[in-house]
């Protein structure tokens, strides 16, 4: 965090609005653009927030985010104007680590019921890299997508052989894109172009890049 986004996160805390403003006001265009984008940087990194990840995953579908931990990530009306769920899951990595982007994603401390509620729900799941921040993909497929759902069966069934305890959880129900890439309402929402996607090669694991690199659009597309 620089010095400058320091300050006026201590005085937003710790001053009146009056204060703040006043401070505000006293900085030039540059310096606060400096600031606004050292904030967002932070934030689209954070690894124990994937709020605005999500946001961006949400809106850039075509969906309306709900805000809050409980309950689904989005929705918007239908063509038969029911109300579409969906649920994201962003993943973002950080150059240098060992993590490279594999179409995963996890359903946290799920249960058999869980699942079976998912599956009555009209909703879709949307997939999302980013490498430090960066929109790679976004993808977007049926919860009921039949590898996907076996996969996560395959997982509660482990867990819970007997069927759900009360009180006990599958901490980590997870998939990667193996579970849904076959499944034929699979849809593209958003993909680099390219050349711009082979900057990226290397923070892909090998066969899903070769998925991404098909269906990426062309650079001539963008003209």
């Amino acid at each position: 965090m620089n010095k400058e986004l320091a300050e006026i996160v201590k005085l937003y805390a710790t001053t009146s609005d009056k204060e703040l403003n006043a401070y505000l006001i006293g900085k030039s265009k540059n310096t606060l653009m400096a600031v606004l984008v050292d904030l967002i940087t932070m934030y689209i990194n954070d690894k124990n927030s994937s709020t605005l990840r999500e946001f961006i995953t949400v809106t850039i579908a075509g969906y309306q985010h709900t805000e809050g931990k409980i309950g689904y990530n989005g929705y918007k009306q239908n063509v038969y104007g029911k109300a579409l769920k969906c649920e994201a899951k962003p993943k973002n990595i950080r150059i240098g680590g060992k993590q490279k982007l594999n179409g995963g994603g996890n359903f946290t401390d799920y249960t058999h019921e869980r699942l079976e509620r998912d599956l009555k729900e009209n909703l879709h799941v949307l997939v999302s890299g980013f490498v430090e921040g960066k929109l790679i993909y976004i993808l977007e497929f049926p919860f009921q997508c039949d590898s996907f759902v076996k996969k996560l069966k395959r997982q509660l069934k482990r867990r819970f052989p007997e069927g759900d305890i009360t009180g006990q959880f599958l901490r980590s129900a997870s998939f990667h894109y193996k579970d849904f890439i076959d499944c034929k309402d699979l849809k593209v929402v958003f993909c680099l172009p390219k050349s711009e996607l082979r900057k990226y090669k290397k923070y892909i694991v090998k066969h899903f890049y070769n998925f991404l690199i098909q269906v990426a659009p062309d650079d001539t597309s963008l003209h």
